[in-house]
C-alpha cells in the first residue's frame, strides 16, 4: 500500500491547502485500488467514522471543512467513490449497492467494525445501503442533505435524462471557467475558504466524467422508501433547509423514516462550503448522538 503525501499537490498549482489527513491507496483483491483519507485517534476507545461523499464530489471536497474537528474526536476513513476524485475507475455499469460493497471491502481490509457511516447527498444512500447489506460493520448512521429516493419529481427525472448533455459540458473547456466563476461568487471576498479556490478547482478536475455519469444513473435508480425504516441502528439527519437540489421536505421524510435525530443548517446543497463552521458543528453533534461509544461535541 502506497502512502500519498498531502503536503503538496501538483493540481493545486502551489495554492493554499487546507489540513488533510494522510492519503493512501489500498488495493482490494478482486475490486481494485481505492484512495482513502485516514486518521487514527490516539485514544483507541473513540469511535471510527466512514465518510461517504456526494455525487461529483470527493472525500476531500465534501468533508475537508470537518476533517480537523473529526480528528480531534474520533478515527475516520474517507473513501473516494468510483470515478470521483482519485477513486476507482469503473469501465462497466454499476449500482449504488456496488459502491456500498466497495466501502465494506475497504473497511474489512482496514479491520474496522462498528463504524458510524456519515453520508452526504449521494453518500446518504451509500451509507444506508452499507448498513443494510453489511450490518456487522455499521453501528450508527448520519445522513446529510439526502433523501429516500431521487427520481420522484419531474425535475429530478429530467436531471437524469439529460446526463449525456451534462457529460458533454463537463468535458468541455467551459466547465473550468464556470467552476472558477461559481466558486468566486459563492466564496466571496472575506469568506474563510476563498484562499482555497485554486485547490478546489484542481480537486474538482480529478473526476472521471464517464464513471461519474454512471454514478448519477445509479443514484437516479435508488429508492429506499420500502426499507429505510427497517434499519435498526441509531440515526441522525442533517437537513439543509435552503437546499434547491434535495428538497428539505424530502430530507425530512427520510429523517422520519429513519427515526433520526435532526439538526438543521440554513444553507443550500453546498453547506460544507457555504457555512463550514455550522456544518462541522452539526456533524459532530449528530455523531455524538448516534455513536455507540459517545463523542463529546465540546471536546
Amino acid at each position: 500500500m502506497a502512502d500519498v503525501t498531502t503536503t503538496s499537490d501538483p493540481m493545486s498549482g502551489g495554492a493554499a491547502l487546507p489540513w488533510l489527513p494522510l492519503g493512501r491507496i489500498v488495493n482490494i483483491d478482486g475490486r481494485g485500488e481505492f484512495f482513502i483519507r485516514e486518521h487514527r485517534h490516539a485514544d483507541p476507545t473513540t469511535p471510527t467514522v466512514v465518510l461517504l461523499h456526494g455525487w461529483t464530489a470527493s472525500s476531500d471536497l465534501q468533508f475537508f471543512t470537518a476533517y480537523e474537528a473529526l480528528a480531534e474526536r474520533c478515527s475516520f476513513v474517507g473513501i473516494d467513490h468510483r470515478g470521483h476524485g482519485r477513486g476507482l475507475r469503473s469501465p462497466t455499469a454499476f449500482t449504488l449497492e456496488d459502491v456500498a460493497d466497495d466501502a465494506a471491502a475497504v473497511l474489512r481490509h482496514l479491520g474496522d467494525t462498528d463504524v458510524v457511516a456519515i453520508g452526504y447527498s449521494m453518500g446518504g444512500p451509500i451509507s444506508m445501503l452499507l448498513a443494510r447489506r453489511h450490518p456487522d460493520l455499521v453501528a450508527g448512521l448520519v445522513a446529510q442533505a439526502t433523501a429516500l429516493e431521487w427520481n420522484g419529481t419531474l425535475r429530478e427525472r429530467l436531471r437524469w435524462r439529460f446526463l449525456p448533455a451534462m457529460g458533454a459540458v463537463l468535458r468541455s473547456r467551459v466547465a473550468g471557467r464556470f467552476m472558477k466563476k461559481f466558486l468566486e461568487k459563492m466564496l466571496a471576498e472575506g469568506h474563510g475558504l476563498r484562499q482555497y479556490i485554486p485547490w478546489l478547482r484542481g480537486e474538482s478536475q480529478r473526476a472521471d466524467i464517464g464513471t461519474v455519469l454512471e454514478a448519477g444513473r445509479a443514484l437516479g435508480a435508488y429508492d429506499a422508501t420500502d426499507w429505510a425504516g427497517s434499519l435498526d441502528i441509531p440515526a441522525g439527519m442533517l437537513i439543509t433547509t435552503h437546499d434547491r437540489l434535495v428538497n428539505p421536505r424530502k430530507q425530512r421524510a427520510l429523517a422520519k423514516a429513519l427515526g433520526a435525530e435532526v439538526r438543521e443548517i440554513g444553507t443550500d446543497h453546498l453547506g460544507p462550503w457555504e457555512q463550514p463552521d455550522q456544518f462541522s458543528s452539526a456533524t459532530i453533534e449528530l455523531l455524538s448522538l448516534v455513536s455507540p461509544l459517545g463523542v463529546d461535541p465540546e471536546s
